[in-house]
């Protein structure tokens, strides 16, 4: 990878439904050096097609979508993705949905209301690796 100021850069993309979650989520990596906000969308068809077209490094995905879920732009988008993660960050955090989204191959998953902040310090600390 290539390292600019200490950092390392990498790309991300939202996938959330929620405006407020997504402009804090923006806000963040705004903040964040070394990220770069590519995009979003509220519902997993257009994200699935983004997120194929862009090919982020991290992809930052609620479960519950308008139109789906995560778990569905999950299971389509990340084995044609390898080397992108995909982090769930949902209201929904129980150890059923923890298990699925592992199962189909999530980097990792937190609760909006408890496990915010160790997002943004995973993301953070991704940073400065």
């Amino acid at each position: 990878m290539t390292r600019h100021s200490g950092r390392v850069p990498f790309t991300v993309y939202v996938v959330d439904d929620s405006p407020l979650v997504v402009e804090r989520l923006v806000d963040m990596l705004a903040r964040m050096r070394g990220a770069t906000f590519l995009g979003h969308a509220a519902d997993a068809a257009t994200a699935i097609a983004e997120i194929l077209s862009l090919a982020p490094q991290v992809v930052l995905l609620d479960l519950k979508l308008a139109d789906g879920s995560g778990l569905d732009v999950l299971r389509e988008a990340g084995p044609r993705l390898p080397g992108t993660d995909f982090y769930l960050l949902s209201n929904f955090a129980s150890p059923p949905y923890r298990k699925t989204a592992a199962e189909l191959g999530a980097t990792g998953y937190f609760d909006k209301t408890t496990e915010f902040e160790a997002l943004i310090d995973l993301l953070a600390a991704r940073a400065r690796a």
